[in-house]
């Protein structure tokens, strides 16, 4: 799971929070119940010196001494069970409760990662996606083609079977996207549908839109305080399992902007690591915009797909309005 060591220290302290949460609330219940009913407590102290005198039974070969034990432990406990129902009291009130019963707030089963564990991993890393709220309602679960038809239609049901076959074959190789085509047609959305997919794996992902990213980078690179924030902020967006960078073309193009994305584009395929960039350009004017080699390294490292129709969003909206 391709998380930090500190991502990592973050989720195994909610843990310890939560199991001392748990013996905190049992040592209160226990508190209770031995200040109203007193021969609780003295059915626990009986507990302690009947195991500690079968205990040297056994030492002894008194080979009777465990089933021994065993029975007496047995009344002892329905006898305390009792005592708990006849003061109004549930017969497990003593028992911790756990977030997780499966692994008892340990985070761990068998000495693997409980599904608890699991979730708390994906939910680290949907926070650091940037896009947590986007995917609520832009996934595979919401997909419709009923919004396309011809050539369009043709062109969706491709982008769609592209994307199914890169979460398929994202642990097996090295793969990248390149989006698109006219405003509105689903670009994003199928960003956002890979993402999802893909995080729910266990992936790392961090989405940015174009003005977002470059916005930030040239913050970062001309605030003289903030170094190590860039260091930072360079190395997850090097490293993480998908970086994406939606509606390029969109932030003020200069040739710091133009440096930025080649030293991106290249720093993540020379490590293979995943990029899907969308945007309303097209490859002339993707040209024409930033450089030769940048238009070239997409056009050679990137599977190209077009997406064309009305602008959806738009359609929606005058729906909306006819209501």
């Amino acid at each position: 799971m391709p998380l930090t060591n500190a991502q990592y220290d973050i989720i195994l302290h909610q843990y310890e929070i939560k199991q001392r949460k748990v013996r905190r609330d049992t040592e209160q219940k226990l508190s209770y119940v031995y200040s109203h009913i007193p021969a609780y407590k003295t059915l626990d102290e009986q507990v302690a010196s009947t195991s500690v005198a079968q205990g040297k039974k056994m030492l002894a070969g008194d080979s009777g001494a465990m089933e021994e034990l065993r029975n007496c432990l047995a009344g002892l406990s329905a006898h305390k069970a009792q005592l708990l129902t006849d003061a109004g009291l549930p017969a497990d009130y003593l028992e911790p409760v756990y977030e997780c019963p499966d692994c008892k707030d340990t985070g761990y089963v068998d000495g693997q990662k409980c599904h608890c564990f699991r979730q708390a991993m994906i939910t680290l890393l949907y926070e650091q996606s940037n896009i947590h709220e986007m995917l609520r309602t832009e996934n595979f679960d919401s997909l419709s083609y009923e919004y396309y038809e011809g050539d369009d239609l043709s062109r969706f049901r491709n982008a769609v079977k592209i994307c199914h076959n890169f979460i398929e074959n994202f642990n097996s190789g090295y793969h990248n996207l390149f989006f698109y085509g006219t405003v509105g047609t689903g670009k994003s959305f199928l960003s956002g549908c890979i993402a999802k997919e893909l995080i729910e794996d266990g992936h790392s992902v961090i989405y940015f839109s174009a003005a977002g990213l470059f916005d930030l980078l040239s913050k970062n690179s001309f605030g003289y305080k903030n170094r190590e924030e860039l260091r930072e902020t360079y190395a997850d967006l090097y490293q993480c399992d998908l970086l994406i960078v939606d509606d390029l073309g969109t932030e003020l193009t200069n040739q710091f902007v133009a440096s930025q994305l080649f030293a991106l584009l290249n720093e993540r395929h020379m490590g293979k690591k995943a990029t899907i960039i969308s945007t309303n350009l097209s490859l002339e004017e993707l040209r024409d915009r930033y450089s030769d080699r940048i238009s070239s390294r997409i056009i050679s490292h990137y599977e190209i797909c077009k997406l064309s129709g009305q602008d959806i969003r738009m359609y929606k909206k005058r729906l909306m309005n006819r209501k």
